[in-house]
């Protein structure tokens, strides 16, 4: 079966070798240096906890486990506070009128905005997953997962919540976006730009990206086609998300140019279906498959089952369910139809 759980320190070495794969990274912020990973399994421990220090903010990070080969194939996370006490830096499209009276002409120019009008909406983040999974029902899991917990500690999370997707890229790893602006003011190219970004935080663009807004016209042919654009990659991920409720709204990524996508938490579909139920009895394998969570915090777990309804809010699962959840007869549970 397949499992999403809290991530553990003994997850270090797989999760770096998920999160070093070119066809794994879909949209992982995840650092690839050993103690910086570790550095952020500690803070996903704590928050799970409820042990944070002082002015910290909660980060969760899950891993799809296959419960037969005890193998981690995936990974994901969600950052209660997009920008973690700083602020969460996107570009804003908007559009600035030139006229000329005199001259009877008019023009609307395309223009970028720096923004940080979507820190502390809550974010989901660090999404890596092995590539035969793409599309897959361990896919759809990995990600709904984090909403299924989301709907159980609601009071942890904002009213909005916001994912950022992977912008275009070459096939030799040419960045458009970044090639025509990025480029120019922090002369790096923009894989060691995002290696800071998920080891630091986007406090380092304020200073070094002019704060004045940026003329779309200025930038080259590709980087302009490549506005609010998502990698042919991040294609499931971003269906997905769409299926849920995340539409693209103003704001692109900083580096590439990405669609942020944007939800109201309360109407997002996992958690609007979602509710809570207690476990009575056990079928067969047959039945239509569900997401099925139990456990707070840190005892969080989520997995597929097929699923049997009894009246007054009990339902049936197979024992492989039970075994995998870590529950008997008479617990509470969270379900939502798949």
């Amino acid at each position: 079966m397949w499992l999403v759980r809290p991530i553990k320190m003994d997850d270090l070495q797989e999760v770096l070798g998920i999160s070093g794969k070119q066809g794994a990274r879909l949209s992982s912020t995840l650092p690839k240096q050993e103690d910086a990973l570790a550095a952020k399994i500690d803070c996903s421990a704590r928050s799970f906890a409820g042990k944070l220090k002082t002015g910290e903010s909660a980060r969760f990070l899950f891993v799809l486990q296959n419960t037969t080969t005890g193998k981690i194939h995936g990974v994901a996370g969600i950052d209660a506070r997009a920008g973690n006490g700083q602020p969460f830096y996107n570009y804003r499209r908007d559009a600035l009128i030139h006229a000329s009276h005199e001259l009877g002409v008019s023009r609307r120019v395309e223009v970028l905005y720096p923004s940080h009008a979507l820190t502390d909406t809550s974010l989901l983040c660090a999404f890596a997953i092995d590539s035969e999974l793409k599309g897959t029902e361990a896919f759809e899991l990995l990600s709904r997962s984090r909403l299924m917990f989301i709907a159980e500690h609601r009071e942890c999370f904002s009213s909005r919540i916001v994912v950022e997707i992977q912008g275009v890229q070459t096939s030799h790893g040419e960045v458009p976006f970044w090639d025509s602006l990025g480029r120019h003011f922090f002369d790096m190219d923009f894989e060691t730009a995002d290696q800071y970004s998920g080891l630091l935080s986007k406090t380092f663009i304020a200073e070094l990206m002019p704060p004045n807004p940026i003329y779309v016209t200025l930038l080259s042919n590709a980087a302009q086609e490549a506005l609010g654009q998502p990698h042919e990659l991040t294609r499931p991920t971003y269906e997905l998300l769409q299926h849920e409720g995340f539409s693209a709204g103003c704001y692109v990524d900083i580096f590439d140019a990405g669609p942020v996508l944007e939800a109201r938490t309360d109407c997002l579909r996992t958690v609007v279906t979602s509710r809570r139920a207690v476990l009575h009895g056990s079928p067969g394998d047959n039945g239509d498959t569900c997401l099925i969570s139990a456990g707070r915090g840190e005892q969080f777990r989520c997995t597929l089952t097929p699923l049997g309804e009894t009246l007054r809010n009990e339902i049936k699962v197979p024992v492989k369910t039970w075994k995998c959840l870590e529950c008997s007869s008479g617990d509470d549970v969270r379900m939502a139809p798949l």
